[in-house]
């Protein structure tokens, strides 16, 4: 009798141990979006166990819908392009931008037939673009560099086509668009498969090449400050290993998380046209936001200040913790 109610308590009490394990480690749900360069995001939440938390993944089809998500209180962090990041601050998200990473990912891609060269090519022509996109900034900002006029409707120097990241080559592909401002690796597969052609690599702005940013809840920054450092130093510990090792991050992105859609070719340029990095600087993030008040996008009534909001000690801290530069 005596050995069973010991046998009891010994099983409650490793019920008890497992239970109090599985709490401490700590969830934290991260909004996230599919593409090539976001890969080293994605792959935060294989390794998280030994970073001891546990990451839960929501992948959204737009930076935007992530903000949204956050308004709502579903996410703790999101990775998005800079222009979702500053819109969503300007229209009341509660957020900071914490790291940066990856640099580069949009391209200027014509159809083949038409053979453009340049921005001022454009004159005349029907151009497809993601409302509300880093690359809409970028396109915008370009056309005004060259002098182009732009509206969705007829009557410009320029027509803008709405369309999602997703329809965009399609719709090239269909001639029903002249030339596109895509993401990675849709743009590089455009030219793999020989229906468009770079016109350029749109970096020659203020902007330059665009960093994508990491961005955390202003109450999980302060108010879950321990988990928030183990998640920095997870981010940091998958970047550095999708940069040491190109193999291990292109097998992940292409297996995983494009479930072979997506060709070796159309991985490498897509990476070398949007490489993994961490870092971000106010000084950037101002620089986007004043590019997006000149060309309209994002309407925001009050645009926010950088140096407000962008709070990188996370980052430096784990950084420092694994040696990194």
């Amino acid at each position: 009798m005596k050995l069973n109610v010991i046998g009891k308590s010994v099983a409650l009490a490793a019920a008890l141990a497992m239970a109090g394990g599985a709490q401490a480690q700590e969830v934290v749900r991260l909004g996230n979006l599919k593409f090539a360069h976001y890969g080293a995001v994605s792959y935060i939440k294989e390794i998280a166990p030994k970073c001891g938390i546990k990451v839960e993944e929501h992948v959204f089809a737009k930076g935007l819908d992530v903000m949204q998500a956050i308004i709502a209180g579903e996410l703790d962090v999101g990775a998005t392009a800079s222009e979702a990041a500053i819109s969503g601050r300007a229209g009341g998200a509660p957020i900071y931008v914490v790291a940066g990473f990856a640099k580069g990912g949009a391209r200027l891609v014509g159809r083949t037939d038409l053979k453009l060269k340049s921005v001022k090519d454009l004159k005349g022509k029907r151009v497809g673009v993601t409302r509300g996109g880093i690359q809409e900034v970028l396109l915008l900002a370009e056309l005004q560099q060259a002098g182009l006029t732009v509206s969705d409707q007829p009557g410009k120097d320029v027509q803008l086509v709405f369309l999602a990241y997703a329809d965009l080559n399609q719709a090239l592909l269909g001639k029903n668009i002249d030339a596109m401002m895509q993401s990675e690796p849709q743009s590089s597969q455009a030219v793999n498969k020989g229906f468009g052609t770079e016109i350029i690599k749109p970096y020659d702005t203020p902007i330059g090449e665009p960093v994508r940013t990491m961005v955390m809840t202003e109450m999980f920054y302060k108010e879950r400050r321990p988990v928030a450092e183990k998640f920095m130093r997870c981010f940091v510990e998958a970047t550095k290993t999708f940069i040491d090792k190109p193999a291990v991050a292109e097998k992940y992105v292409r297996e995983v998380v494009f479930k072979n859609q997506i060709t070796s070719d159309d991985f490498q340029d897509a990476i070398g046209n949007s490489p993994y990095s961490y870092d971000i600087t106010p000084e950037h993030i101002q620089t986007t936001t004043d590019v997006m008040v000149k060309t309209g996008v994002g309407k925001m009534s009050r645009p926010p200040v950088a140096k407000d909001w962008v709070r990188t000690d996370l980052l430096e801290q784990a950084k420092k913790s694994l040696g990194v530069k």
